[in-house]
């Protein structure tokens, strides 16, 4: 559970601090050539991008984490996260090298997307095949507050370098430092990976061979098409959540609702370390009466909670009432966190589990996460107010009520009950 924490908390770190840096100077330093809101939306579609690459990561680490295993796979994701943010660091800027600058920005963004496809349901599945099922909520649930925790990370490093050099200082180079800083993070996340036995569910599985799957994406589609639908309207709604309370709620509260970037990235620090323990306590919620419950509990106050943020009014909005409402956002959100980690591996039989599974999440993280932070600056753009933003999450919301809703719980689904633990020895063979 440590290692698969550890090691996913770092690739979100990476994750979020390009997110990050993209509103507020990649659209300066790599798009300076456009007007400042194609700038803006430029920058966002670099963002974008890395979600694009997503699915491709996940069909094939997905393939290989049902032939290979999960560790190699993790360990494999972790080490190209590390280098394509640290070469990130590296990258000079438009007005050094044209339009290179953006394209290579554009390019690691795809390494780091590809990784990242891997990574998100290969830490789930390694806890998942190898905790008790009464406890897999809680302890899957892990891996879920990596995203916030990530969040926190990688706003205190920001904030910290910007009072450090001033906002001129991180405008000009001290924005790189944030990515170098990944180069120390994963050394410390490939050491815990390295020394993590394989799943004992696909240990037990692999000794097995006449049954592993040789075609876990054609089995996937064919056999498990209505789960992974599941899956994809889940996680589209659950990522549209999470970037629009983070991401964009950063765009939207510098350029719209006039405050400095340290108050607001202060607001999403603390917002997202209230979200951790909301994460938690969900989770236990959810190994005592289920899965399905605490879903449709955190969708519908996502849906809620995303109008009262995003309907504050410019001049008018406190300090306060910011870090007030997005705490409440973020806190909505991690009750789905909570309890979506196992109610998506419980869906899948191990043979297919990784293949299944990542594919349908990462299509999902286009669907949601991608297009969220820049379908909402072109709504404020367009309306002038945060209003139609909360109305396109909540509409966002409503295929994901509705396939939980008719899913029959998994708590109880004996098929991923945790096997005997295995020893080293075996586990290397």
């Amino acid at each position: 559970m440590v290692a698969s924490t550890v090691g996913t908390t770092l690739e979100w770190y990476d994750f979020f601090a390009f997110a990050m840096c993209a509103v507020l100077v990649f659209d300066k330093l790599f798009f300076s050539a456009a007007d400042p809101f194609m700038a803006t939306l430029l920058a966002l579609g670099t963002f974008a991008a890395g979600f694009l690459a997503r699915p491709l990561g996940g069909v094939i680490f997905g393939i290989l984490g049902d032939r290979i295993g999960r560790k190699k796979v993790l360990v494999v994701s972790l080490l190209m996260m590390g280098f394509g943010t640290f070469a990130v660091g590296l990258l000079p800027t438009y007005a050094t090298i044209g339009i290179a600058a953006p394209i290579l920005l554009l390019v690691l963004r795809i390494v780091q997307g590809i990784a990242v496809g891997g990574e998100a349901t290969g830490a789930i599945l390694i806890i998942a095949e190898s905790m008790p099922s009464r406890q897999r909520a809680f302890w899957t649930s892990f891996t879920m507050f990596a995203g916030p925790l990530a969040n926190v990370l990688a706003a205190v490093v920001i904030l910290i370098i910007q009072r450090m050099f001033g906002s001129d200082g991180f405008l000009e180079w001290a924005w790189r430092v944030p990515f170098f800083l990944s180069a120390l993070l994963i050394f410390l996340g490939f050491w815990t990976r390295r020394r993590v036995e394989e799943s004992p569910e696909f240990v037990e599985l692999a000794s097995k061979r006449e049954t592993v799957e040789h075609a876990p994406l054609k089995e996937a589609f064919t056999s498990q098409w209505r789960r992974m639908l599941t899956a994809f309207f889940l996680k589209a709604s659950e990522n549209t959540f999470l970037y629009i309370f983070s991401t964009f709620l950063v765009l939207m509260a510098t350029t719209y609702l006039g405050f400095e970037r340290g108050p607001v990235m202060t607001a999403l620090l603390w917002a997202s370390l209230f979200e951790v323990g909301v994460v938690l306590i969900a989770a236990l919620v959810a190994d005592r009466i289920g899965r399905r419950p605490v879903l449709l509990v955190g969708l519908f106050l996502s849906a809620i909670t995303s109008f009262a943020l995003f309907t504050l009014k410019p001049a008018e909005t406190t300090q306060m009432e910011l870090q007030l409402f997005t705490m409440l956002c973020m806190g909505s959100h991690g009750i789905i966190l909570g309890a979506m980690a196992a109610f998506m591996a419980e869906l899948f039989p191990t043979r297919i589990r990784f293949t299944a599974l990542s594919t349908s999440y990462q299509l999902a993280s286009v669907a949601g996460g991608s297009i969220a932070p820049i379908l909402g600056a072109i709504l404020l753009k367009v309306t002038g107010s945060g209003l139609a933003v909360a109305v396109y999450a909540a509409v966002m919301s409503i295929p994901a009520l509705i396939v939980v809703f008719r899913t029959p719980e998994t708590r109880d689904n004996p098929a991923l009950d945790a096997v005997a633990p295995v020893s080293p020895s075996a586990a290397a063979h």
